[in-house]
C-alpha cells in the first residue's frame, strides 16, 4: 500500500535535478518496491517522517509494575552461527496497539483489523497544560471541539490522539505511572463521555494517548475502554513524541504484527507530514 503522496514523492526523488538535490541534502534511505514491481530508490530520509514509538524493553514502566518483555538467549553468534532471543511478551505493554476483543466479548482480534484502517490522517489534541495542572486530566469533549474550530472537522477515519506530555516522564517509572501510597496511579486519559461523542458525532477508526491507558489513573471501571473498543475500534497506547507532530495533517501509519487471536500487540507507529 503507498498512502498518498507516496508515488509522487517517488517520482520527485528519481528525476534528475531532484534525485541529485535530495542525495547531497541527505543521502538515501533503503530500497523499495516500485508499482509496476521493479526495485526503485526509495525517497531521502526526511524529518517529515516521526517515530511515535517508545524503545521496548524490560525496564518500560507497565500497568502491572512486572516487566513486559524479558529475553532469553537461545542461539549466539559465536556457538551457533546467528543470534536469537526467545521473547516473554505481555501484549499490551510499551507503545502497542488494543484490538477490539481486548474490551468485548466478540469483538476483533489483532489479526482481523483491515490494513486499510491502519494508514490513517492523525488528529494530535494539545492538553499539555491542563495535565500539568491536573495529572488526573481527562480529554473532554470542549477539547475536541476546540481542535475543531482550529483546523475544521475532524477527519474521516481518522486517529484522534491525546497529547498530555506524559511521555516525557517514560524514564522515571514512578512519575510515569503516579502510582501513590494507596496503590492509585495518577495520569491523564481520554473521557467516556468524549470517546462517545467520537462514536456518535464522527467517523474514527481509532484513539490513542500518550499514557498507558486510554481512560485515565484513578480509572476503576475502564468504561472508555469498554465503550471504544466494543465500538469495534483499536486504541493505542503509550504513544512517543506527539511533540513533534503537527496538530492537523499528518497521516499515521501503525506496524502492527499480525498475531492470530491477539487481543492487541506492540505497534510501530510512524508519521508521515
Amino acid at each position: 500500500m503507498c498512502v498518498p503522496g507516496c508515488q509522487e514523492t517517488v517520482r520527485r526523488a528519481l528525476s534528475r535535478r531532484g534525485f541529485f538535490r535530495t542525495a547531497a541534502a541527505a543521502g538515501f534511505a533503503a530500497s523499495a518496491v516500485g508499482t509496476s514491481g521493479e526495485l526503485v530508490q526509495a525517497a531521502p530520509r526526511s524529518k517529515n517522517v516521526v517515530d511515535l514509538t517508545h524503545t521496548m524493553s524490560p525496564e518500560f514502566p507497565t500497568f502491572f509494575g512486572t516487566p513486559g518483555i524479558e529475553f532469553e538467549r537461545k542461539f549466539e553468534i559465536k556457538k551457533d552461527g546467528f543470534n536469537m532471543f526467545l521473547w516473554k511478551l505481555i501484549e499490551h505493554a510499551g507503545t502497542h496497539l488494543d484490538a477490539p476483543i481486548h474490551f468485548s466479548e466478540n469483538g476483533a482480534t489483532a489479526e482481523k483489523i483491515a490494513a486499510e484502517s491502519l494508514v490513517v490522517p492523525l488528529a494530535v489534541i494539545n492538553v499539555v497544560s491542563r495535565a500539568e495542572e491536573n495529572p488526573d486530566y481527562l480529554l473532554s469533549r470542549e477539547d475536541l471541539r476546540d481542535w475543531e474550530r482550529r483546523f475544521g472537522k475532524i477527519p474521516v477515519n481518522a486517529c484522534v490522539a491525546m497529547h498530555s506530555g506524559w511521555a516525557r516522564h517514560v524514564g522515571n517509572a514512578a512519575k510515569y505511572t503516579g502510582k501513590d501510597a494507596g496503590g492509585m496511579f495518577h495520569f491523564p486519559g481520554i473521557s467516556p463521555l468524549a470517546a462517545e461523542w467520537l462514536i456518535k458525532e464522527r467517523k474514527v477508526a481509532g484513539i490513542a494517548v500518550d499514557t498507558l491507558s486510554l481512560d485515565n489513573g484513578p480509572s476503576k471501571d475502564f468504561r472508555t475502554h469498554t465503550l471504544w473498543l466494543s465500538s469495534g475500534r483499536w486504541g493505542l497506547e503509550n504513544v512517543a513524541n506527539l511533540d513533534k507532530v503537527r496538530e492537523a495533517g499528518a497521516t499515521l501509519v501503525v506496524g502492527l504484527a499480525k498475531v492470530k487471536d491477539a487481543t492487541g500487540g506492540p505497534a510501530r507507529l510512524i508519521a508521515l507530514m
